[in-house]
């Protein structure tokens, strides 16, 4: 019988099978790593493909938005607003900021865990006070119901940190642990509300602590919303079942299948760049420079003001550069109202394919 204080699980996890996949994952989880340190700005992929982490985490939650709203919403035009997509927008500030905190203190801790929570959903709550949280299926009935009171949700939390943080505790695979973890803190859910994505933020955050990414540009929430149905039924598997095995294979496919999507988007990503550098660079020599094509990149809709900050120059310097890029055909000009403002539909098409992971 599964009890969730009996973590980690006293059973042999590490089967051949899994052995197998671990290595597969790994393999796919280093060249991901190496193609993304081949990006000359790095945070360029921060700033981009976060959102679609993001965008894809909260479509999980029934939180959907499009790619235009996301890049609107992002451009603050006074009298726009996008709900959904603020909400996604949430959700990569707190990706971004949670893994500024493990960048500095390679710790992921209970402190960043709720910092997390408290950027995704703009409140204080904290950990859980007040019994009553239980979860139920599409039927209403009620599957699982979570630790209730406060005292042992702290206490296991405080456990799972430990566990998280000091890699003498267990000798299993990282992205086994990575498995381990995220069932556990789902099983907790010492959340009011934003365990999903606070979890979902935790796995690849979890990677980065341990060296196996430098930034945290893995689209597990892609695999997982295109396979929720198994993403539930596993982890009540392991709940009714004590069945880890399948829920570990089930994250370990997720790794290696999203860590290939991923590389397949960054290097399209540098041709992209590669071939907008190349452009501006024949055709319109006089105003090239890298910080002007980082703010394309940055900013899949840009205006002015985005021009005027990275580039340090005035606002009609700014507006000259942008009409040379329309008539060059690197961006097209629309309006909201009195705003103007400028797509890379070339970025936002890249953003926009069908990546159904097989």
């Amino acid at each position: 019988m599964w009890n969730i204080e009996d973590f980690p699980p006293k059973i042999e996890l590490e089967t051949k099978e899994v052995l197998k996949m671990v290595n597969k994952a790994r393999t796919a989880l280093a060249e991901l790593k190496g193609v993304a340190e081949s990006i000359p700005n790095q945070y360029l992929l921060l700033n981009t493909l976060v959102l679609q982490e993001a965008k894809d985490s909260s479509a999980i939650e029934n939180i959907v938005t499009t790619h235009d709203e996301l890049f609107k919403a992002e451009l603050n035009i006074s009298g726009v607003q996008f709900l959904a997509a603020k909400e996604v927008q949430n959700y990569a500030i707190a990706l971004k900021g949670g893994y500024e905190l493990v960048k500095s203190s390679n710790l992921l801790t209970n402190r960043t865990i709720l910092e997390i929570q408290e950027t995704l959903e703009r409140n204080k709550a904290g950990f859980r006070k007040v019994p009553g949280t239980s979860l139920k299926n599409n039927f209403g009935q009620v599957v699982y119901e979570p630790p209730q009171s406060n005292n042992e949700i702290v206490s296991l939390m405080n456990s799972l940190e430990k566990f998280i943080n000091d890699d003498e505790l267990s000798d299993l695979d990282d992205l086994v642990k990575m498995a381990l973890i995220h069932f556990q803190f789902e099983s907790i859910h010492p959340f009011y509300d934003g365990n999903g994505r606070t979890g979902r933020i935790m796995n690849v955050l979890y990677l980065q602590k341990q060296g196996l990414i430098n930034l945290p540009i893995l689209y597990l929430s892609r695999y997982i919303n295109q396979n929720k149905s198994d993403y539930y039924r596993l982890i009540q598997g392991v709940r009714d079942h004590e069945n880890w095995i399948d829920w570990i294979k089930y994250m370990l496919t997720a790794i290696e299948k999203t860590s290939i999507q991923s590389i397949g988007m960054v290097k399209q990503l540098r041709q992209l760049m590669q071939a907008y550098k190349e452009k501006v660079r024949t055709e319109l020599p006089k105003i090239y420079s890298q910080d002007l094509l980082n703010n394309l990149f940055k900013h899949p809709y840009t205006k002015i003001e985005f021009v005027q900050e990275d580039l340090r120059v005035t606002r009609i310097t700014a507006t000259k550069y942008l009409d040379q890029l329309i008539e060059i055909g690197l961006l097209t000009k629309y309006k909201i109202g009195k705003s103007s403002y400028y797509v890379n539909h070339a970025l936002i098409a890249l953003f926009s394919q069908d990546y159904t992971i097989q």
